[in-house]
């Protein structure tokens, strides 16, 4: 295992909407960027498929050094991008999912963001596979909850607009069915679709902040209360607040570009 479940600081709510504190120490967050962290952000899985894909036609020793520089890693990243990162990881590990397509596989130019769910893939619960999609914010904000909750953009209008609008889910759905053929994933993918056909309300809604302040229960206190009202049934909802230690945000992309070759803490 990369990835702590850390500390538990808190806990608040009941199904269908609950929320949860956890904290991480330095070498928690050391080993997870080290390991699972530092791949998802540079997507060597994704690098790795294309250079097998590519591996007949790159074949003298300038084409292989062309296709290395192609699909080397970028020289800056964001630390929010990190921070959606861990939070993948996180769910993946402590929450049986899968997100099986990166976002930045869809990027026309490296550090752009896409619209709709940063996390969107699927969670194995007691009943099977069904669809999850997660909205991510990193805020070392020393209030709580921290801005990023709140506006056009903030993550209680994306959760609420993943609640309340099918529209929004189907959209997810497709840019999932786009991928799946041919998928190791194909079978869950199938699995989903069958109960989400059932009742599209039939998902799990995830809303990840990633902290580097004090812990405090008021980061998804109220919307904890807000999203459990009148949740259409079938959906759960789970807030979930990663705790860093303090200051560790704006050093989260040079610690994952120091775990590549040539880099630098």
């Amino acid at each position: 295992m990369t990835v702590a479940v850390g500390s538990k600081c808190y806990s608040l709510g009941a199904p269908p909407c609950k929320g949860e504190g956890r904290t991480w120490t330095d070498d928690e967050l050391d080993e997870a960027i080290d390991g699972k962290i530092a791949a998802l952000v540079f997507d060597e899985q994704g690098k790795a498929d294309i250079e097998e894909l590519l591996s007949s036609v790159a074949e003298t020793e300038f084409e292989q050094e062309q296709l290395a520089e192609a699909l080397a890693d970028a020289d800056d990243i964001e630390d929010w991008r990190v921070g959606e990162a861990i939070a993948e990881a996180y769910l993946t590990e402590h929450r049986d999912c899968l997100f099986p397509w990166p976002d930045g596989r869809d990027e026309r130019k490296s550090g752009s963001s896409l619209p709709g769910a940063d996390l969107v893939g699927i969670q194995h619960d007691t009943k099977g596979d069904r669809f999850a999609f997660g909205e991510v914010k990193t805020s070392g904000e020393a209030k709580h909850p921290p801005g990023a909750v709140y506006g056009r953009t903030g993550l209680k209008q994306q959760l609420e607009d993943l609640r309340d609008k099918a529209s929004i889910r189907n959209d997810l759905f497709e840019y999932l069915a786009h991928r799946a053929k041919n998928s190791s994933w194909l079978d869950r993918f199938k699995a989903a679709t069958k109960r989400y056909l059932a009742n599209t309300s039939d998902v799990q809604l995830f809303g990840v902040l990633v902290r580097d302040v004090d812990p405090h229960k008021d980061d998804v206190r109220v919307r904890v209360e807000k999203l459990g009202n009148n949740c259409p049934t079938g959906t759960e909802i789970e807030l979930l607040a990663l705790y860093l230690p303090a200051g560790a945000i704006s050093d989260l992309a040079s610690k994952a570009l120091a775990t590549r070759p040539g880099g630098s803490a």
